[in-house]
């Protein structure tokens, strides 16, 4: 038999090209669907979204509302950016939005959607939720983890010390207290010093999770246009699969040490939240098996997801304080007046510092580390304000734009702390106005150790030293550009100089 022409293959490709145009155009006239922008064949509304989505879907809430469809190559999604609309999807009808749409990062980076944030909604996600809140990061065990908070808060600060006067990258400091709180917490150990038996080099991984961070972030060609995906056009599943590789190698090497420290040891305490993971995969009472690629997800996302977040917010707060010096010298006086001269910020203390909460608050909403949430599936259809959301479409919180709403924030382009002393909002998932860690059964689990980093290391950074730009550069010339990724950061790296304002006996820690 003759083989089918090339010209068949096209004839059978317009076809179903065809038909999937006709489709969408009946399906468009039998369900009532938000308003948006008119759609390309192949591509919908990607040509529409620029380097900096969240912004491209600010502009065009403008148009269309607060309620409004754009079509990702062959997929609708549904973007919510007012109160009301992330109430709907949140919280109303939060189950009916807990799916995650497929993607190659899930699939690539997360051992096939093992993990916490990219498993889809069921027994295996809800077992991990309840893992999540009930032991890995329960008050009790974060408690009991603060002295470790502690010790590399107050190494960052003596290390700052000893860069007095000079020129320094706050990213770099900060991005070495997370991950040295994180690695000790959940790893067991510092994976920042090198030593004789390590498994990666620290500048190695720092790269893995800087590379981890960009791809969980990209807009792949391949998850909005599928029947491009087997291509690769931007290189980025092969670079997954790479990053997979040295993950997994890593991993296996951590779980290994794990289990020889555990094995022919009775009644074993777990001593960081890996022993604890594989406490749970040997439970043969579990609901759903834990298996071995599940901890290696569970571990990988503590990591990744205690890494980023808290360095990135503290670094725009000193930014805006650059710029600001008059709520700089706000935040000292409180300080002085709660804290004294004699001693440093604790965890504690943040209670009965105010204004340092406001700035953090602040800085959450004008800077929000995800500006728009992981994306959500629905998973069945619904109907939000009158109009039809079908079964599969995907949704996204537009939490950058609630955030700059004016109907909420009076003049809020501007950096005012105060703000947040007139109104009482809450920003673990509960007021909708600001949503810096989601909300929901799909909000980020971790959300009250990002926050005990973010007031901590902010607070004690501002008590312990005077932030200057260096010397020729004014608060005019400060960069406050961000690039997009899983996190938001900003273009340039904050450069500044660090003077003690304490007693130098402070410093000896």
């Amino acid at each position: 038999m003759d083989s089918p022409s090339w010209t068949a293959y096209a004839a059978a490709w317009l076809a179903t090209l065809a038909l999937l145009l006709l489709s969408r155009r009946l399906r468009r006239r039998r369900y009532n669907l938000p308003p948006g922008p008119k759609p390309w064949p192949i591509i919908g509304n990607l040509n529409l979204i620029g380097s900096l989505p969240h912004r491209s879907l600010h502009e065009l809430t403008k148009t269309y509302g607060p309620l409004m469809q754009v079509q990702f190559g062959s997929f609708p999604v549904v973007v919510g950016s007012s109160v009301e609309m992330a109430r709907a999807f949140l919280k109303t009808h939060d189950v009916t939005f807990s799916g995650r749409p497929k993607t190659a990062a899930g699939k690539y980076t997360t051992y096939n959607y093992s993990d916490i944030t990219w498993s889809p909604y069921g027994p295996y996600w809800r077992q991990a939720r309840k893992l999540c809140i009930m032991e890995l990061f329960s008050a009790k065990r974060l408690e009991s983890y603060e002295y470790i908070r502690t010790e590399e808060l107050m190494s960052l600060l003596g290390s700052l010390y000893v860069s007095r006067g000079a020129q320094l990258t706050l990213k770099d400091h900060l991005t070495d207290l997370s991950l040295n709180v994180i690695s000790r917490m959940v790893l067991g150990k510092k994976y920042t010093e090198e030593t004789e038996n390590s498994i990666v080099k620290p500048d190695e991984f720092k790269k893995m999770l800087d590379e981890l961070f960009l791809l969980n972030g990209a807009l792949n060609i391949g998850d909005s246009i599928p029947w491009l995906d087997f291509l690769d056009l931007q290189g980025y599943i092969k670079r997954m699969k790479a990053l997979s590789k040295k993950f997994d190698r890593f991993l296996e090497h951590v779980l290994d040490e794990h289990d020889e420290r555990r094995r022919g040891v009775p009644n074993y305490v777990a001593k960081d939240m890996v022993d604890v993971l594989l406490q749970f995969a040997d439970d043969p009472n579990l609901d759903v098996k834990l298996e071995r690629k599940g901890v290696k997800g569970f571990t990988q996302d503590l990591i990744a997801g205690g890494t980023e977040s808290s360095a990135v917010t503290v670094e725009w707060a000193i930014s805006e304080l650059l710029k600001r010096p008059e709520i700089f010298k706000k935040a000292t006086e409180e300080l002085d007046r709660v804290i004294g001269r004699d001693r440093w910020v604790s965890e504690k203390d943040i209670a009965n510092l105010p204004y340092i909460d406001a700035i953090a608050k602040e800085t959450m909403r004008l800077h929000p580390v995800a500006p728009m949430l992981v994306p959500r599936m629905a998973r069945e259809d619904c109907n939000i304000n009158g109009y039809d959301i079908p079964k599969g479409t995907r949704i996204l919180v537009l939490v950058w734009t609630i955030g700059r709403d004016p109907k909420i924030w009076d003049a809020p382009e501007e950096f005012r702390p105060e703000r947040f002393l007139e109104h009482d909002f809450d920003v673990k998932g509960q007021s909708f106005e600001l949503l810096p860690f989601g909300s929901g059964r799909r909000m980020c689990p971790g959300y009250s150790l990002g926050l005990k980093v973010i007031q901590a290391s902010l607070a004690n950074l501002l008590h312990g030293f005077n932030w200057k730009l260096p010397e020729g550069m004014s608060n005019e010339d400060l960069d406050m550009e961000e690039i997009f990724g899983l996190s938001t950061p900003k273009k340039i790296p904050l450069v500044a100089v660090a003077e003690p304002r304490l007693p130098e006996h402070m410093y000896s820690i």
